[in-house]
């Protein structure tokens, strides 16, 4: 049973991660030869402010 953990930056809609989701239930499927239903995906929103790239906080980075 395939788990996989996606973190992101909040802010994303339901429909969003419903969406990706979908997509990467079917990718892992198709790609390892196991049933959808066996595929498990926790989607992890991360604050702003608690993720930095390039030494700048997300919080203090322009809107994209």
């Amino acid at each position: 049973m395939p788990l996989v953990t996606i973190k992101i930056i909040e802010g994303r809609t339901k429909e969003q991660k419903r969406g990706l989701a979908k997509d990467v239930t079917g990718a892992i499927a198709k790609n390892i030869g196991c049933p959808d239903s066996a595929v498990t995906i926790d989607i992890v929103e991360m604050k702003p402010e608690n993720v930095s790239q390039g030494g700048i906080l997300f919080s203090d980075k322009p809107p994209m």
